[in-house]
C-alpha cells in the first residue's frame, strides 16, 4: 500500500470518526498524553495481534464491556490455527514511563542499592563472587561518571524539600544540606534537575517495570490487583524503553505472588533493564519472562483452557475492521 493510499485512508478515518480534518487530528494528539496513551496501547494490541498471527495462532479480541458477568478479562483469546485445541487468553500490557523517578535513581545511593536488590537480572554481574556491589559501583564509575562528579549530592522532589523539618540542635547532615541549597528553588526547576539526571541516566541505563492495576471486589479480586488466573500469558510491550516495539512474555503464575494473596499479581514487576553498551541497546531479564512466545505458550495445559461456550468475543470490533478495510 502506497503512502498516498494510506494516507487518503486515514484522512478519511478522521472525518467520519472525529469530523475533523487531519491537522486538528495530529494538534490535538500532540497536546494531549491521555491520547497518546490510548492509541500507543492500542498499537501494543495491534502488534501483538499480528505477532500471533505470524506464528500461526488464531485470535479473537475479548469484549471489554459485557452485559451481565464478565468471564474473562485480558485482550484476546488465541489458540493454534487449524488446531482443535482450546482457547487462552492473553493481556497486553507496556512499561511504566516513570520508573526511574520513582526509585528516585536520580540519587547515586538509590541506583547502586536497585541494581543490587535486581544483580539476579543483571547478565555482566558474576553471581558466583561476593563483588556485586562493589562491580555494580564500578560500572556506574565507568559508564555514568558524574554520579561521582555534578550529580554526585543527593536530590529531593519539591514536596520533600518544602516539608523537610531537622530535629532542634542536630548537627547538619548531607541531607539536611542538601534540602537547604534545594529550598531557594522552585518547584519546575527542581523537576528540571531530576529530568536532566534521569536523561542522563537512560543514556546507559533504563528500567523495565510494568504494572498492575484492576478493581477490587470484583471478578473474585480480594484486592486492587489481577488474579493469576484471569489470563494465561502477559505480553509486555518494552518500546517506550527501547528501540523498536518488542514483547516479552510471561505466565502469571510463575510470578511472584502479592504479600499476603498469593492468588493475585503483585502491583509491580521489574522484569529487567535496557543497558546500552557501545551504542547498542541490550536486554537484562528475569527467567521468568522470555521474548520467544513458544517458551511460555508450552507452559500451559489443556486443563488451563477457557469455555467456549463462555467466550465473551467481541465482534463489533471485527465487523469495523472489516470496515475500516473497505
Amino acid at each position: 500500500m502506497n503512502a498516498g493510499s494510506i494516507m487518503e485512508r486515514l484522512s478519511a478515518f478522521v472525518k467520519r470518526v472525529f469530523k475533523t480534518s487531519l491537522e486538528v487530528f495530529l494538534e490535538a494528539l500532540r497536546y494531549s498524553p491521555n491520547a497518546q496513551g490510548y492509541v500507543a496501547g492500542s498499537i501494543t494490541e495491534l502488534l501483538l495481534k499480528r505477532h500471533l498471527d505470524s506464528l500461526g495462532y488464531e485470535t479473537l479480541r475479548i469484549r471489554e464491556k459485557w452485559e451481565g458477568k464478565k468471564q474473562h478479562h485480558g485482550d484476546f483469546y488465541f489458540r493454534k490455527r487449524d488446531s482443535e485445541s482450546g482457547w487462552y487468553i492473553v493481556e497486553a500490557k507496556g512499561v511504566k514511563s516513570n520508573s526511574e523517578k520513582w526509585h528516585k535513581l536520580y540519587n547515586r545511593d538509590k541506583l547502586i542499592s536497585f541494581l543490587y536488590m535486581h544483580a539476579d537480572k543483571i547478565r555482566w554481574l558474576d553471581h558466583h563472587e561476593n563483588t556485586k556491589e562493589a562491580a555494580i559501583e564500578a560500572w556506574i564509575q565507568r559508564e555514568l561518571p558524574e554520579f561521582y562528579g555534578r550529580y554526585s549530592e543527593p536530590l529531593y522532589d519539591y514536596e520533600e524539600v518544602k516539608n523537610y523539618t531537622p530535629p532542634r540542635n542536630q548537627r547538619e547532615t548531607p541531607k539536611s544540606r542538601a534540602i537547604q541549597n534545594l529550598k531557594r528553588l522552585s518547584r519546575e526547576e527542581i523537576n528540571e534537575r531530576i529530568e536532566e539526571r534521569i536523561q542522563y541516566l537512560n543514556s546507559k541505563l533504563r528500567v523495565l517495570e510494568t504494572h498492575f492495576v484492576a478493581s477490587a471486589g470484583s471478578g473474585g479480586r480480594e484486592i486492587a490487583t489481577p488474579r493469576k488466573d484471569e489470563f494465561h500469558i502477559v505480553a509486555v510491550d518494552i518500546f517506550l524503553k527501547y528501540y523498536e516495539h518488542y514483547f516479552l512474555f510471561a505466565n502469571p503464575r510463575n510470578l511472584e505472588g502479592a504479600e499476603g494473596y498469593p492468588d493475585h499479581l503483585q502491583q509491580n514487576y521489574v522484569i529487567g533493564f535496557v543497558f546500552v553498551e557501545n551504542g547498542v541497546e541490550n536486554l537484562h531479564c528475569s527467567e521468568d519472562w522470555k521474548s520467544n512466545f513458544e517458551d511460555i505458550a508450552t507452559t500451559l495445559s489443556g486443563a488451563d483452557a477457557v469455555k467456549e461456550s463462555e467466550m465473551q468475543v467481541d465482534y463489533r470490533y471485527m465487523k469495523e475492521a472489516d470496515n475500516d478495510a473497505d
